[in-house]
């Protein structure tokens, strides 16, 4: 049976028992569920308090895996990626990972850099990406619509993850290194400077 995405568990509600590298344990009801999140996501994830996460489930001959995030547009997003040529479920959680803000930047400006950043995103998949981004975007606004971080803060981002990645950081980690800085450390050198220093 080939690869396939299943609409079989919806979402899990229940109490994150033990947290891995991009992988949470949660149990529900005394059934662990091991489900893979985006590393926005297992960065606010904590052992022993209650959560509830979106849940995809991707069916493989051997297995089945599942893919959590924090709120239904996540998912969504998820499963529009992977429904694209070359783009498996490893690089559609990255991709997720990426603020919403930035990816919106990259619609609106075409940028295909910020996307080539990504590990295992080449130029041909970046351009592929924004034609389907764009139109998820149209499709579902909801899914691109920004909280909290400014998207005019990711002008600057995209030269600091630049940097990181090519110091040999995947973006989702320079993003996330880069996302809770403090708003006065403004130019790239300083950016660039104080998340390597939490990483």
């Amino acid at each position: 049976m080939p690869a396939t995405l299943m609409m079989m568990i919806a979402h899990l509600r229940g109490t994150v028992h033990k947290l891995d590298p991009g992988e949470a344990t949660v149990d529900v009801a005394g059934v662990g569920y091991r489900v893979s999140v985006p590393l926005d996501v297992w960065d606010e994830l904590k052992e022993a308090e209650p959560r509830m996460l979106w849940v995809s489930t991707y069916v493989r001959e051997d297995r089945f895996d599942l893919y959590g995030f924090a709120d239904r547009d996540g998912q969504i997003l998820f499963e529009e990626l992977i429904k694209l040529s070359g783009i498996g479920p490893k690089l559609g959680l990255e991709l997720c990972a990426v603020p919403r803000s930035l990816l919106l930047q990259a619609m609106n400006e075409n940028n295909v850099s910020l996307l080539t950043s990504i590990k295992g995103v080449g130029k041909k998949t970046a351009e592929k990406l924004l034609v389907e981004l764009r139109s998820l975007g149209e499709r579902k606004p909801q899914i691109f619509m920004v909280k909290g971080m400014a998207v005019a803060r990711g002008e600057f981002d995209q030269d600091a993850i630049a940097a990181l990645t090519a110091l040999g950081y995947d973006s989702a980690t320079a993003i996330h290194a880069l996302k809770d800085l403090p708003p006065d450390v403004k130019t790239t050198e300083e950016r660039v400077a104080a998340a390597l220093r939490s990483l």
